[in-house]
């Protein structure tokens, strides 16, 4: 019996109007796989089709102009679903370029390319002489494909490899308590997975709880969170973020913000609950796959969605939670939950300076709308004492600035501080000629909060209400006038507990 194939041969048709040229021409490209039997051109960048040897009629698209993850990607399991997305997409070039689009992008492309008459005279004829049916969510259909597709299998000339380098093999797939997603202490036994692939929805994020890890010291329990790359994209272009611009310019306000809004940020505590006792102390690890640099995610990042699953085509964060047993022996688990409680969000807010004791300052909270004022009851100029720093080479700056205040009405505990603006002073290097150039280090000092979040002390009630302290960054001299800054501390959504086991 013929294959699909050789039909759409005798029908002699002009592809190239679909963007599939025939050539008797048997040139390769540097990334054309092993065993290729090229059954169209594109024209243009040197874009081919192909079967390869060992994978029956599945068709290949070949990109030798991408510079940008691999050459190489399947569009159809085979020909006959090739020749229906044809017919769904009108041009193979849609097809081609589905492994670096999302559904927005592919949408648009078929809006803004409608089919020629001959384009479509060439289509009517395959519909008709293969009775065949367009394929439908050709783009979902793509996705999927390349998706569950084994990369590793293809192979290629020793032209390719001098071009590209061999992507380091992904390790076999284990979980240790005290390990990491990147690498483990020696010694220790892997854990025994225990799949549950559940999933839920808190507000509007999807997560999945894929497994568990049942080790000698603890459980372990990995976390992914399922994002949308639109969202993705939207922040990353709000921000005009990419591998090359990571934001170091950005100001503390702008940075506060943009990790509020981070859609690929884990800041979420997990307490787990095993057959009615809270595990304490837990440790964990997290990292996060981008849809939209594929081939920026790392090996780690990779070995996790394959394992699990997880669609590429989506964000993911992925939070790796191990806690020790409540006693030496593993138990056996009855009964397993999680509840998942979101960290406070920092927001910025006003700046001011306080002229003396006694000013008040009046501010709307960003997210209630109410009136507040902070009184200043004290503020004065400190000095510690040197002797605290233990260091024969440097000296590090001494001098802050301390302010207490009170809130009315108040603020409950953690949802309000007071930070410096400036960052503190860097050590350097003592001098023993005054005459010397000094040489700044690049030591951070995180003493009495630090220059980058000074913390609110709270000392206690008072007629006033309760005082709290903030305490500016350090400097090498007093500073006259500090510029503070209020944070706003908020916890967005209410908490959730999910039934494991």
């Amino acid at each position: 019996m013929a294959t699909t194939y050789q039909r759409y041969l005798k029908l002699n048709i002009d592809g190239s109007r679909l963007g599939l040229e025939r050539s008797e021409s048997e040139s390769n490209y540097f990334c054309t796989p092993k065993g290729a039997k090229v059954i169209g051109w594109a024209g243009v960048d040197g874009i081919h089709y192909c079967f390869v040897r060992g994978f029956g009629e599945m068709v290949f698209a070949v990109s030798p102009m991408n510079t940008q993850g691999n050459y190489v990607h399947p569009v159809a399991r085979d020909f006959r679903d090739f020749l229906r997305l044809l017919l769904a997409c009108g041009d193979a070039a849609a097809l081609e370029q589905v492994y670096c689009w999302d559904q927005a992008q592919f949408d648009a492309f078929l809006q803004d390319n409608p089919l020629t008459g001959e384009q479509q005279a060439v289509l009517d004829v395959i519909r008709e002489k293969m009775l065949l049916a367009p394929r439908e969510q050709p783009f979902a259909y793509i996705k999927e494909l390349q998706a569950e597709f084994d990369y590793s299998r293809l192979k290629y000339t020793e032209d390719y490899y001098e071009w590209v380098p061999v992507e380091p093999k992904i390790p076999e797939w284990k979980v240790y308590f005290d390990g990491n997603f990147w690498g483990h202490h020696g010694g220790q036994r892997a854990g025994k997975e225990i799949s549950l692939d559940r999933q839920f929805v808190w507000d509007d994020e999807v997560w999945h709880i894929p497994a568990i890890y049942t080790c000698t010291k603890g459980l372990v329990v990995d976390f992914c969170l399922q994002i949308p790359v639109e969202r993705i994209r939207s922040y990353m272009d709000k921000w005009n973020l990419s591998i090359e611009n990571e934001g170091t310019d950005f100001t503390d306000e702008q940075r506060m913000q943009i990790h509020a809004e981070n859609p690929l940020a884990f800041n979420i505590n997990p307490k787990v609950v095993l057959n009615g006792t809270v595990l304490s102390g837990a440790h964990g690890c997290g990292l996060s796959w981008n849809p939209c640099f594929p081939e920026g995610n790392g090996l780690e990042a990779k070995s996790v969605t394959q394992h699990y699953g997880l669609d590429p085509a989506y964000g993911w964060v992925i939070w790796r939670s191990a806690v020790p047993w409540t006693k030496k022996r593993k138990p056996q688990i009855t009964t397993l939950s999680v509840t998942l409680m979101q960290e406070p969000v920092t927001m910025s807010g006003p700046h001011f300076h306080v002229p003396a004791p006694g000013e008040s300052i009046e501010f709307i909270h960003p997210t209630t709308g109410a009136q507040h004022t902070l009184t200043v009851q004290e503020y004065e100029q400190q000095e510690m004492s040197r002797e605290l720093f233990d260091s024969q080479d440097q000296e590090f700056p001494t001098h802050y600035t301390v302010m207490s205040y009170t809130l009315a009405p108040d603020l409950p505990d953690g949802a309000f501080t007071v930070t410096d603006c400036l960052p503190s002073d860097q050590p350097r290097q003592k001098r023993t000629n005054p005459n010397e150039p000094q040489a700044s280090g690049s030591i951070c000092i995180g003493i009495i909060g630090g220059a980058d979040a000074p913390t609110a002390i709270i000392f206690g009630g008072s007629g006033q209400g309760k005082l709290n302290a903030a305490c500016s960054a350090l400097h090498f001299e007093p500073v006259d006038d500090v510029e503070w800054r209020m944070e706003f501390h908020e916890k967005r959504r209410e908490d959730i507990t999910v039934e494991l086991i």
